[in-house]
């Protein structure tokens, strides 16, 4: 077979193009589920091959937040601070809201005074800052309780949340990636104030699927039991998202996998990983449709095909159909449809 050039690799590991990207992708979906410690893997190894990114900075603190790593989160989020990654404001909301967490008063009041003096502070963040400087000089000095302050932990909590950055704005032109961690921080807020806006770039034929299907996650865990519209590459479903099955739980994504296991399993796991991963990622962007038109053994043959096209070997999809058995004119439909999908799968990273 003729070799094209070979896609980035280290050691024995060949990875697919802008694997950080991935990473990321990945690390803010293990967020939105809940598996901190998993995400927290993730963006750690995101930041390793992209330690300027913000986003991945972000993710990072958050998992390591939610996961009760506190000082770990505490580490990074002061890096961010120290070496000026991603915004200035975001970066000290998230260091003071573990700040509050762990108590830290005294170092809330330093850096909020510097911020003060330094005319940094917005002048919509103004009053929050101050307020938040003058319970900490308090808690600081011990007068809190000593004043009648008897819920010191409903203050406490009332700061941590108003730290989170959170302004939902899903039709405004921004930094996508910002967006993308605002909507994995919506499962544990109030969606009330976001249902109208969420629902309609959910039936806008316009936006990106990924972002989508982080809402209807959203959706689900939030046990939301009104109907819903939802478009997704020229396709319509009506929906009621307590009704709809687990993400994870694909009836699609086992029998392509039952396809591929025979074939690469032994032959070359490595290569049924990567493939695998690609079809987890695009059942992800899908969601709550399927892949169609084809039978599973048409897609198996079409992602095996796309898979080693990216390793640097040239097969056509006549090769791949006689390993499959499948219909040679469904798997060059399919693959025309997977490579349409990489192209929009990471243009918001």
């Amino acid at each position: 077979m003729k070799k094209r050039e070979r896609k980035k690799k280290v050691g024995n590991v060949v990875f697919f193009p802008d694997i950080e990207k991935r990473l990321l992708e990945k690390g803010l979906e293990q967020l939105q589920n809940k598996d901190f410690k998993q995400a927290v893997t993730l963006f750690e190894e995101a930041r390793k091959l992209d330690h300027e990114n913000s986003d991945i900075h972000i993710g990072l603190v958050l998992s390591y937040y939610e996961a009760g790593y506190l000082q770990e989160a505490k580490k990074v989020a002061k890096e961010m601070l120290k070496e000026g990654i991603g915004d200035y404001i975001q970066a000290v909301d998230l260091y003071l809201m573990i700040l509050v967490q762990l108590h830290e008063y005294d170092e809330i009041v330093t850096t909020i005074e510097v911020l003060l003096e330094e005319r940094e502070v917005p002048i919509e963040k103004y009053e929050h800052f101050s307020r938040m400087l003058e319970f900490s000089r308090r808690m600081a000095e011990g007068k809190a309780v000593e004043d009648g302050q008897v819920d010191v932990m409903d203050e406490v909590n009332e700061f941590t949340e108003a730290s989170r950055p959170l302004q939902l704005d899903l039709f405004t032109e921004g930094d996508p990636r910002e967006l993308m961690l605002t909507i994995a921080q919506l499962s544990n807020v109030n969606i009330r104030p976001y249902l109208d806006q969420i629902k309609q770039y959910l039936k806008s034929s316009e936006g990106h699927p990924f972002l989508k299907t982080m809402l209807i996650n959203v959706l689900m865990e939030h046990e939301y039991d009104k109907e819903v519209v939802i478009e997704k590459f020229n396709r319509q479903q009506t929906v009621e998202p307590t009704q709809l099955p687990n993400i994870h739980d694909n009836p699609q994504k086992l029998e392509i996998a039952n396809m591929l296991n025979t074939q690469l399993e032994h032959e070359d796991p490595v290569l049924l990983e990567h493939i695998m991963s690609l079809v987890e990622r695009h059942l992800f962007l899908m969601y709550p449709f399927e892949l169609s038109p084809g039978e599973p053994r048409d897609w198996a043959a079409a992602y095996h095909l796309v898979a080693v096209n990216y390793h640097g070997y040239e097969r056509t999809a006549r090769d791949v159909c006689e390993v499959y058995d499948s219909n040679e004119e469904n798997v060059e439909n399919a693959h025309a449809f997977i490579t349409k999908i990489e192209e929009i799968s990471y243009p918001i990273i």
